[in-house]
């Protein structure tokens, strides 16, 4: 039995932006974002080494939509400018439970413009939309005040202190629950 191939890739618009599929020709965009220790500091991994894993990395991305508990990651580029600032994700979803995980960075050049805002209200309306999901979840380090900020102005309500949940950096790091319900998100738009 052939196994079943996933569905077409989700592109998504908002006023700015476009969300597409990342691809191997964004390997070196992708390195730049995620080779910047700066801002991986908060994403919860170490920087890239070098173009190879940039690649490998865009690869990981397209599995996602394929691997048992699937997701999807866009790349977030501008409408009159291409090229990737950033990729935003809805990944681990447990469609038994209904729900998933929220992941997303932002070059600093694009920061404090609302771009991450307007892209993450486009992926989560279509998360529960699409993969009818009632909870999304998002785990933030404390540390990290502009992606809090982020999370809570979408509505995801702190939900307690994870202890040393992520290792990375040498170290291990506390992050913060957040969650966000389709019922609450629902009353939002009203």
């Amino acid at each position: 039995m052939t196994p079943t191939p996933p569905p077409p890739f989700p592109t998504l618009s908002t006023a700015r932006l476009r969300l597409r599929e990342i691809t191997e020709a964004d390997a070196p965009a992708l390195l730049a974002l995620h080779g910047d220790a700066d801002l991986m500091r908060w994403f919860g991994v170490d920087p890239l080494p070098d173009l190879a894993a940039a690649q490998a990395l865009v690869r990981t991305f397209a599995g996602w939509r394929a691997a048992a508990n699937p997701g999807v990651r866009w790349g977030l580029e501008r409408h009159d400018q291409p090229g990737l600032i950033g990729s935003l994700g809805l990944f681990a979803w447990n469609r038994n439970w209904r729900k998933c995980t929220l992941g997303y960075e932002l070059a600093r050049a694009a920061q404090g413009q609302g771009l991450m805002h307007e892209a993450l209200r486009t992926a989560v309306a279509w998360g529960f939309a699409q993969m009818a999901l009632n909870r999304i979840e998002a785990q933030v380090h404390p540390d990290n005040a502009a992606s809090i900020r982020s999370v809570q102005r979408l509505g995801f309500v702190p939900e307690g202190r994870l202890r040393q949940l992520g290792f990375w950096g040498g170290q291990y790091h506390d992050m913060l629950q957040f969650g966000l319900l389709r019922s609450d998100w629902d009353a939002s738009l009203h």
